[in-house]
């Protein structure tokens, strides 16, 4: 009778085991299936006949899941546009453009105007919650002569709002009135501050007023004073480089929290709103090609749980466990065709987890990755 017992005891303990494992299995496969996939939709957007896109250097998407490009009409070159203004083709684009998540276009508009400073190296677009498009000037051909020290707002239809900073003007990180090649911005709602990657020769994040300009704060890399006169040498390796190197991308998640992608240092570090530093991730970090932290973007749940970085170097969009800050997938790589990425610039998410890229150099087009 106790040798039966035994038999059932192991048994049972048998079956429990195989059932444990099995539910085990069950949970990891359930949190993997979470992780979104994506699939390129290569009719994506549907552009009016007579126009033609330039680099397109940013995209963002705003509440009503619109899709805005900004693109660069000076990059056409002699083979893309035609001589006639009567032609059916091919005319350059207007440099700001919206379209509807199904690819229809709405409007378009930009360039020179009355009082303001138009960009001449259109960089960055951002939508603000109230509806209103923040256009940057930065990494362009006039690079070279840091002098696009501006950055514009505009209602939805093109109306200009306000300007920040003035060409010419910048006077180094330290300067709290002018921007040098600022190139992403981002409004965060809670305090109706503006967060400035800027960028491209200034050091730092800087912060203003978002309705009236007026600076508030900076920072540097690690919350450091930011520093013009350090080197600007990336360090692929050993000690992190204790100043930013090209301030390309900047997001504030819902917590508050400010993720800040550091191009040529290939990583992205995090902050509090005040500037404090939390922590950082390095995003393939041995890679000597344009950076690999260009653009931020999260995903829509309330919890933002994944985090979206444009990898231009390898040609990828890298998903983040934001909490965590490990890499949970990608999609990419570098090549001309449909899904694939040449000079991947700019990175933007809608409310259904859909995945919109821009591309600059020698991409010239904005792509749409439907959420599985």
């Amino acid at each position: 009778m106790q040798g039966v017992s035994v038999a059932a005891v192991l048994i049972i303990a048998i079956i429990a085991s195989v059932m444990f494992e099995r539910d085990l299995r069950g949970v990891a496969v359930a949190q993997t299936s979470t992780t979104p996939t994506y699939q390129v939709d290569p009719f994506w957007p549907h552009m009016p006949d007579q126009w033609t896109l330039g680099q397109v250097a940013g995209v963002a998407v705003d509440s009503r899941d619109h899709v805005w490009i900004v693109q660069r009409p000076w990059s056409l070159g002699s083979d893309e546009e035609a001589d006639n203004p009567e032609a059916l083709c091919c005319r350059p684009a207007p440099p700001v453009m919206e379209f509807t998540a199904e690819g229809e276009y709405v409007q378009g508009w930009g360039g020179p105007g009355d009082g303001y400073e138009w960009p001449a190296d259109e960089h960055g677009i951002h939508v603000d919650y109230n509806g209103n498009v923040w256009v940057s000037s930065a990494g362009g051909p006039r690079l070279r002569d840091r002098t696009e020290n501006q950055l514009l707002k505009f209602s939805r239809d093109g109306t200009f709002l306000l300007q920040i900073g003035r060409r010419g003007a910048s006077q180094g990180s330290q300067d709290t009135d002018n921007l040098n090649n600022a190139a992403d911005m981002y409004v965060h709602p809670a305090t109706n501050e503006l967060f400035v990657a800027d960028g491209y020769v200034n050091r730092r994040v800087a912060v203003f007023d978002a309705t009236t300009g007026a600076f508030k704060r900076m920072w540097g890399a690690y919350g450091n004073p930011p520093d013009d006169e350090a080197s600007n040498t990336p360090q692929y390796e050993g000690p992190a480089a204790q100043q930013f190197n090209t301030v390309h991308g900047i997001r504030v998640a819902a917590d508050g929290s400010v993720y800040v992608a550091d191009r040529r240092n290939n990583r992205v570090q995090v902050f509090e709103l005040d500037g404090s530093f939390v922590r950082e991730i390095f995003i393939e970090r041995a890679t000597r090609l344009l950076g690999t932290a260009f653009s931020i973007a999260f995903s829509p749940d309330p919890e933002q749980q994944y985090l979206y970085v444009a990898d231009a170097g390898n040609g990828k969009i890298r998903i983040f466990d934001r909490q965590a800050l490990e890499e949970r997938t990608s999609f990419g790589r570098i090549g001309r065709y449909a899904g694939q990425f040449v000079f991947l610039h700019n990175v933007a998410v809608d409310s259904q987890g859909n995945v919109y890229t821009a591309e600059v150099g020698g991409g010239r087009r904005t792509q749409k990755f439907i959420r599985n």
